[in-house]
This record gives structure tokens, C-alpha cells and sequence, in this order.
């Protein structure tokens, strides 16, 4: 996942420190930026989802609940005298879909409110240290749109649409927005809002060949700047690309299952102008959805993550999420 490691000016000031006996302030505070960037990023890993270009008909509503646990080993320079550092978070969140045609196009909004706790913990300097959050964080709006191959239909005219076009190609723009609501205070460097606002633009393709689907979808995060970050600092970052690709296949109607891979690049975050590394993650993700009725649903998912630095952490997450539907 996301990593993060010290530069050679941090570096000098972390010597100049330890001569003046400061050296367990100075790792204390590396710790907690560290945990503190690593969490951020446990969201981004979380974005790793199939079918998000689906055609789907106009005027369909569903709510869906869902919960999981996710942990991590996070891996730190050994000079910072940082070991078994380790996290748990337990996510539960409410989400909402609604469709609709937009120009002819079908399109659809969604809105995701989490709630999490968490834990971080690890040996400074041979002692335990321990960090727990519980609390909202920052909900998620997203508007896509379905350019071509996707027309706004709705009743029996999406069921033969469907049915006339076992082939199909869609291709799809979208705009996902973070609300900084979370809750956040400047006094801990490790929170479950960010304080900023992030954008994430995005551009996919799906391609539905029968029974499969093939899906690739490109994100940039544009992430605002935290002028309110620990003790006064200010923290910016620089883009995040990100790039997923899904393979869907569909057993029957409301039984499916994906495998999932996405790489990160970017991201470089800047405390106060110094920057630290920037991202390259790997992420690979296995879901698998059921019907219960007509209305309901189930999908469960395993996702792991890796850095591909020696720095930054490596995550595994089990989710699983029930939804429910009306308007068809």
C-alpha cells in the first residue's frame, strides 16, 4: 500500500536531534505521520470495485449496509527504531444508489456514510505503544455517467434491451467527491477524517461479452491541502493515480464473482514543504455476490494490498455488505 519514508533532510535533522537527546520525540512523532498517512490510504485500497459501470435501470433505489475488518503490518526505515507495527480497523458504513437517465444516458449517484474503529499499535524503541480511534469519517458522494453503450431505460424495455445485446460495450465518466466531516482535531496526528476535501476523477470501460464482463476504470485523487494538520503543520499531496481492472462472471441472475487488481502511483504528501515517498501499491481483491430474494442481496469480499517500497504497509481485509432494492 501507500509509503512513506524519510528524506535526506529529514534525516539530518533526525541526527542533529538524537546528539541533543531528543531522539524519542522525533520518533514518536515519525510513528504517528506514518500511521496516521498509512490509514489514509486504507480507503483508497477499499475503492477496489467491480461493477461500478454496470448498466442498470433507471430509477432503481438500493440501500445497502456493510461491515468488514481490515488489518496491516506497517513497515518503517530501521534507523527510526520502529517494530511490529501493526494495525486493525473495523469498518461499517451506509450507502445509497440511485439511477437515473441524464441526456438519454443512464447514470446514477452514490452516497456512502462510514463509521470505524481502529487500533494501531508497535514497539518504539523497545516499548509498547498504542493509538485507538473510534468514529464517522469522511463520507463519499459520487456521480457517474454512462457515455456510450448504456442507453436510459427502464421495465420491460431494459429487459429486452438487455436481452437484444448480450454484447455490449460501456463507456463511463465519473467524479467521486470526500466531505471532510469525519471527525478530526489538529491535537492527533491520527484521525478518521482527513480535513480536506479530495477529488477523484474517473474514466471506465466495460465490456459485457455474455456471461463475462471485463471492466478497467482510471482515478486520479486531487487531494486538497490540510492547512490544520498536527500542531499548526500543513499538510499537502501531490496526485494520486490509480488504475483497477476487473473480470466478472455471471453464474446466473444475482450470482456472480470478480477478481480484482489495482496499482497506485503517486501521491507524494508533504509536512511543512518536507516531502516524504511517494505510493506504489499493488491491490488484488476476490468478491463474490448472491441473491436472497428479488430485493435482496449479499457480497463478500477478501482484499489484500502490498507496497512495493521497503517502507509502508501491507493490508488484508475481509467485507461483506447487504443491500436491498425497489423501484423496478
Amino acid at each position: 500500500m501507500a509509503s512513506f519514508s524519510c528524506n535526506t533532510n529529514w534525516d539530518f535533522c533526525y541526527c542533529m536531534l538524537v546528539n541533543h537527546g531528543l531522539q524519542k520525540i522525533v520518533i514518536s512523532f515519525v510513528l504517528l505521520l506514518l500511521l496516521q498517512l498509512a490509514a489514509m490510504n486504507v480507503a483508497q485500497a477499499q475503492d477496489l470495485e467491480p461493477r461500478r459501470w454496470s448498466h442498470l435501470p433507471t430509477g432503481l433505489n438500493v440501500i445497502g449496509v456493510g461491515t468488514g475488518w481490515t488489518d496491516g503490518d506497517i513497515l518503517f526505515d530501521p534507523v527510526l527504531l520502529i517494530e511490529d507495527a501493526t494495525f486493525d480497523l473495523y469498518p461499517l458504513g451506509l450507502g445509497y444508489v440511485r439511477s437515473f437517465g441524464l441526456f438519454g444516458r443512464s447514470s446514477r449517484v452514490d452516497v456512502i456514510v462510514p463509521y470505524a474503529s481502529g487500533r494501531w499499535r508497535g514497539l518504539l524503541d523497545g516499548e509498547f505503544t498504542e493509538v485507538q480511534r473510534r468514529g464517522f469519517a469522511d463520507p463519499r458522494v459520487r456521480f457517474s455517467i454512462n457515455l456510450w453503450g448504456a442507453p436510459a431505460l427502464s421495465g420491460k424495455e431494459f429487459i429486452q434491451y438487455k436481452r437484444d445485446h448480450p454484447v455490449t460495450t460501456t463507456i463511463g465518466a465519473g467524479l467521486q467527491i470526500r466531505v471532510p466531516l469525519g471527525e478530526y482535531t489538529q491535537e492527533r496526528l491520527i484521525n478518521l477524517g482527513q480535513n480536506r476535501w479530495v477529488f477523484k476523477p474517473q474514466l471506465g470501460v466495460l465490456h459485457q461479452r455474455n456471461k463475462w464482463q471485463f471492466e478497467l476504470t482510471g482515478s486520479v485523487f486531487l487531494h486538497q491541502t490540510n492547512k490544520e494538520f498536527y500542531k499548526g503543520s500543513e499538510l499537502k499531496q501531490d496526485p494520486t493515480l490509480f488504475v483497477q481492472a476487473h473480470a466478472i462472471y455471471t453464474f446466473k441472475p444475482g450470482w456472480w464473482a470478480s477478481f480484482s487488481g489495482g496499482y497506485a502511483y503517486g501521491g507524494r504528501a508533504h509536512v511543512d514543504d518536507v516531502p516524504k515517498s511517494n505510493v506504489r501499491a499493488r491491490y488484488i481483491a476476490l468478491s463474490f455476490g448472491l441473491p436472497i430474494n428479488r430485493h435482496q442481496s449479499m457480497k463478500f469480499t477478501y482484499l489484500t494490498s502490498d507496497t512495493h517500497v521497503p517502507t509502508g504497509n501491507n493490508t488484508d481485509a475481509l467485507l461483506a455488505a447487504w443491500s436491498i432494492n425497489w423501484g423496478l
